[in-house]
Order: C-alpha cells, then structure tokens, then sequence
C-alpha cells in the first residue's frame, strides 16, 4: 500500500455520480471470450462502474481498490463483493479467476507486479482485459476548445501517469497471448451542465484548483455554451475505447 498515489479519495463521491458506465456489449464479449464464467476480478475498481458491468454474466464478481473511500461509495450489487485492497495484491487464491479487469485504473499501478498477480490468480485458461478511455469527442467547434482546456489549461496538472493513457496502453508490457477485441465506445447524452460535472472529477481539474486556488471549469463553460446552445439540451458524446486483451 506504501506505493499507492491516491488521486481519487478526495473526490470519491463526485467519481461515482459523474464517471460514465461502460457498454453493456463490453462486458457480454469480455464473458464470451472465457471457457468459465465463474469468477471475475475487477481491480481498481474505483465506484464499480466495471464490476456491475460484469455482474449479469458471472456468478461472483470481487471487485477491489487500493481507496477505502471509493470503496464506501459504490452502488451495491447483490453479485458483487467490493474489497479494499492493492491491486498487486488481491488476496485471492492462485489459479481461482476466470476473468481479470482493469477499467481506467492500469497507469495508477505497479504493473510489474500486478501483471504477475493477474497471472497467479488467473485459471490456465483465465482472460485479462485491461482498458481506458481518452478525452471525449464534442460536436463540431466545441471539440477544438475542449482540446485546448485539456492540453493547455489542464494539461500541466495531470500526473506523469497520464502519458499511458494518451499512449492508450500500447506502450505496456502485456505478457499474455494477446487478443484483438472488436470497438467499443461509451456513448451518453448529457447537458453541458452533466459535462462539467464529469470533468470536475478529472485529477488534473482537481490539482489546477488546489495550485491556482480557482476554479478553470466557469471559463470553459463560457466559452462552450455559444456552441452548445440550450444548456439543459442533452447532446450525444462519445470515447472511444482502447484494450489489452489476453489469454495466461
């Protein structure tokens, strides 16, 4: 646990109401990949976001962070068992899982050491899927400010962890039989109010507060809300999805 940087605690209730939900068809395709729907890991789990995605097609689904706060504010789910916990180590018994997740949450780990515990813990045909999320696309011009508040205003306040997500993944050591999965993007609708509600959960948004002691989101939204129009009018948005997915 000395390793662990926490840059969620803070704000753990904001990440649970505001942190979109995955595709339904992630976690069907993610199932149907495993000889075994037994078990499923969710680490890093952060609100569980993951671990109710998994629940419908596993019998058990553990579901651990290394943030006891995160942990104390994710849904319930009759199928799934929330643990505090280090994702390098699980706890759980050798060669017990069925599927190992890792939503959003892969740059914040030792990954050495938590690859050799996806490993242990995995059964000798168990899967890993490891995946995040970038910056949303917006509609038309508001795409080009939202690039700029994110690799500008924000931009020197992310973590050096960050790198690996602009990198989507491809840079990481992934000692598993690799599998290329199909597309998938989450897809919302939501008001520009929603929107800035989500990047306030953003860790680089949170260090420009504490550094600057004011707030960057009231300028972006000024500058969005010609563009957006109505700002109770909910638009479509969008992430693409990037993966690691592997067989031990």
């Amino acid at each position: 646990m000395s390793g662990f940087k926490d840059h969620f605690s803070s704000a753990s209730e904001r990440y649970a109401a505001y942190r979109p939900d995955y595709p339904t068809a992630l976690f069907a395709w993610l199932a149907g990949q495993c000889a075994e729907q037994a078990f499923a890991w969710d680490c890093g789990t952060g609100s569980g976001q993951a671990a109710r995605g998994l629940a419908p097609h596993f019998r058990r689904v553990v579901a651990t962070d290394a943030s006891g706060e995160q942990i104390r504010h994710a849904a319930p789910h009759p199928r799934v068992d929330y643990r505090v916990a280090p994702a390098e180590a699980s706890g759980l018994a050798d060669s017990s899982v069925d599927l190992v997740t890792v939503a959003q949450a892969a740059h914040w780990f030792d990954l050495a050491r938590f690859l050799a515990e996806a490993a242990r813990v995995l059964k000798p045909s168990g899967m890993i899927a490891l995946w995040g999320y970038g910056r949303m696309v917006l509609p038309g011009e508001m795409d080009a400010l939202l690039e700029r508040f994110n690799a500008e205003t924000v931009g020197p306040y992310w973590p050096p962890e960050r790198a690996l997500i602009d990198d989507a993944y491809r840079s990481l050591v992934f000692p598993f039989t690799e599998i290329q999965p199909p597309p998938f993007s989450i897809e919302v609708e939501w008001t520009l109010l929603r929107l800035l509600d989500y990047l306030s959960t953003w860790s680089s948004v949170k260090r420009y507060r504490a550094m600057q002691g004011c707030d960057p989101l009231p300028a972006l939204m000024a500058e969005l809300a010609p563009a957006w129009g109505d700002p109770e009018m909910a638009r479509r948005l969008q992430w693409p999805l990037f993966m690691r997915v592997g067989r031990r």
